[in-house]
């Protein structure tokens, strides 16, 4: 792993405190290859956008979201715009509690104070108030509902044809019956196909993938009618209307905030 932000011995081994937090700001991209560790991470963002790739699935996580990777599972991270970000690792032995499998979470102020504090501390023993400080974050993370900011990817190579197609070219407004065609499916191969190995429809897919492109995007502040007409929506008002079904406010506030 290279530019580690936090010292290698408290990610890559279970050994000592059994959690440990840095906080990182940046005004440059970072990029981190794929990688994994013994310990579990939990990604939090404050400011800016990353994005996380993980075994078949993207994430993204805006401000004040994060994303829980279980110890193990090989990921690789990427900044949009001026960010700036917190990260927690956790001893594999107290990670039975915590979701088994990845999952994004809107933060709470709690778990922000405590993982802001937890990011001071020096790695070494906990003294009985930083202990108490860090079973905060653990409950914290255990008791936090899925958000969704993730997209699984397809592993039939014939779907995957589709997916890659569509990540290319988002404005690609084909439906079912013609990308079905194209991958030399019938419709109702593709519609069963894609739902049991994504958990939700092709329409719902597109659309997930064209919000974390768009959340992408409005990071690196990209106008919304830009973005609009790159994600193949014929008019502004149509974007903006499936954005604040989703997060609840229109990209404009999103990106302003």
């Amino acid at each position: 792993m290279e530019d580690l932000i936090i010292r290698p011995d408290l990610v890559l081994s279970s050994a000592g405190p059994f959690v440990a937090a840095a906080e990182l700001t940046r005004d440059a991209v970072r990029v981190t290859p794929a990688h994994s560790h013994a310990r579990g991470q939990l990604v939090g963002a404050l400011h800016g956008l990353i994005s996380i790739g993980l075994d078949r699935q993207q994430w993204v996580v805006p401000a004040v979201h994060a994303i829980w990777i279980p110890p193990h599972r090989t990921h690789s991270l990427r900044s949009f715009g001026p960010f700036a970000g917190w990260s927690v690792f956790i001893a594999e032995h107290c990670c039975a509690t915590l979701p088994p499998e990845p999952r994004a979470i809107k933060t709470t102020p709690l778990l922000r104070e405590a993982v802001r504090r937890a990011a001071t501390w020096p790695g070494e023993a906990l003294t009985p108030a930083q202990t108490r400080v860090a079973e905060v974050i653990l409950d914290e993370v255990a008791q936090a509902q899925a958000e969704a900011l993730g997209l699984l990817q397809p592993a039939d190579p014939r779907l995957m044809r589709i997916a890659n197609a569509l990540a290319a070219d988002l404005s690609d407004s084909r439906n079912l019956d013609a990308w079905a065609s194209w991958a030399g499916l019938s419709p109702r191969t593709l519609n069963r196909h894609w739902a049991a190995e994504t958990g939700i429809s092709f329409g719902a897919w597109r659309q997930q993938a064209r919000l974390l492109r768009a959340l992408e995007l409005l990071a690196d502040r990209v106008p919304v009618t830009n973005i609009a007409l790159e994600l193949g929506y014929d008019n502004v008002s149509a974007f903006i209307d499936m954005f604040r079904r989703a997060l609840g406010v229109t990209p404009g506030r999103y990106q302003a905030a």
